[in-house]
């Protein structure tokens, strides 16, 4: 089944805004929610930066109205339900209308937050341990909670495939609608901090002691975040049936993977190459069309050297690009999502990111970032890459209505 997969409702939560709206206003003030405040109760997470929403879960549920006060959720799923909803009321889909649609989740984390606290219990006492905590552990029960919320039914999945969760999960997405199985469906990504992935990452030694820089030259790692970003995605027959404008277009995708390493990239990013290329040839989009790259750009020696090789032999002269991440955070499996939803807004908006923090160019590649937000700009095509763990490595291309 052939036709464009449309884009027409956005949600985020994250650190720089509770909301698009929030976002958009962080977004022009070039604002960061890195930071050493840190709600969760952890040395780690005092001691290194971060960037955390300052919400409690209950602040979180509380911008839920009507769920039951009884029902325990992990963090992960508060995140994605809070930014699915936004991306729903945005669309303006009607209950019946979701009853028809599909929710395809990401997370890493799942619900390991509640999971930490289930076994802390059951460690002093077998019988204080809550097993309502733990049943929130794994990661299909918050794309469960998601799907409730939304009233769906039909098509329920998770994907948990590290940093590139969220946007395998739009490509299964697309997938859904291009085979006709489904003309809407609700997809992205949630991920929040917990103890495990502060204690896990920085075992692999590539946190940063210091705000992260992506793509320089001294750089020392990255700074987890926390965050969910959500769309709604229709085929053409869904949006001219229900008569709404769609917000951009999911014109190619692409996934790879090279399996180099557990953890970490190929040395001439064959992976990256791979699904770049992929997604640009989906697309039908010339390399010298694209307008702007949202890079992966994790601030770790190995993935911002792998990625510059891969960028430069795909191409010739390189569009501006620039990470994200120094404003928002690493987010794991929610970085696809929430990158992608910047993506959507740096294209309505005329847009570029500033690449926070950056001083030198990587000397092998010699790539130089955008460091200051660049506005009125013509976006027609965004590249929006998200590398995970494994060599997985997926890349979006986000374009404009024509």
């Amino acid at each position: 089944m052939s036709g464009k997969v449309l884009i027409t409702g956005i949600g985020s939560v994250s650190s720089i805004g509770l909301s698009i709206q929030e976002l958009t206003d962080s977004i022009m003030r070039s604002a960061t929610g890195v930071s050493h405040t840190s709600r969760l109760d952890s040395i780690l997470a005092r001691t290194l930066p971060t960037a955390q929403i300052q919400l409690s879960d209950q602040e979180l549920k509380d911008l839920l109205p009507g769920l039951p006060a009884e029902q325990v959720y992990s963090r992960t799923a508060l995140l994605g339900m809070i930014a699915s909803k936004e991306a729903v009321t945005m669309a303006g889909l009607t209950v019946k209308e979701l009853q028809a649609a599909a929710v395809v989740h990401s997370t890493s984390a799942g619900g390991m937050d509640k999971g930490e606290l289930f076994y802390a219990d059951y460690l002093t006492d077998p019988s204080k341990g809550d097993i309502n905590y733990a049943r929130t552990h794994d990661c299909g029960d918050s794309a469960e909670q998601i799907a409730a919320l939304l009233h769906i039914q039909r098509y329920i999945t998770s994907i948990s495939t590290a940093c590139s969760s969220a946007a395998n999960a739009m490509i299964h997405a697309a997938r859904l609608i291009k085979s006709g199985m489904c003309d809407v469906v609700i997809a992205g990504g949630s991920d929040a901090i917990c103890k495990f992935t502060v204690n896990g990452f920085n075992s692999l030694m590539i946190l940063s002691d210091e705000f992260c820089q992506p793509f320089d030259k001294n750089r020392k790692g990255l700074n987890l975040g926390e965050a969910a970003g959500y769309f709604v995605l229709e085929s053409e027959a869904s949006v001219a049936r229900r008569g709404v404008k769609p917000l951009a277009v999911l014109s190619g995708y692409g996934n790879a993977c090279d399996a180099y390493h557990q953890t970490a990239s190929s040395p001439n990013g064959e992976g990256a190459y791979l699904a770049m290329t992929q997604a640009i040839k989906v697309s039908g989009v010339a390399p010298e069309e694209i307008d702007y790259i949202n890079a992966h750009g994790t601030g770790t020696q190995n993935n911002d050297l792998s990625e510059s090789v891969a960028l430069k032999r795909i191409f010739d002269a390189l569009p501006p690009v620039s990470s994200t991440k120094a404003m928002t955070g690493h987010t794991l499996a929610a970085a696809g999502g929430i990158e992608a939803v910047m993506s959507v807004l740096a294209i309505q908006n005329g847009w570029i990111f500033p690449n926070k923090n950056f001083k030198e160019p990587i000397e092998e590649t010699g790539i130089i970032p955008v460091t200051e937000l660049q506005t009125n700009k013509k976006i027609r095509h965004i590249l929006s890459n998200s590398f995970g763990f494994g060599g997985n490595n997926s890349s979006l291309l986000i374009s404009a209505c024509s």
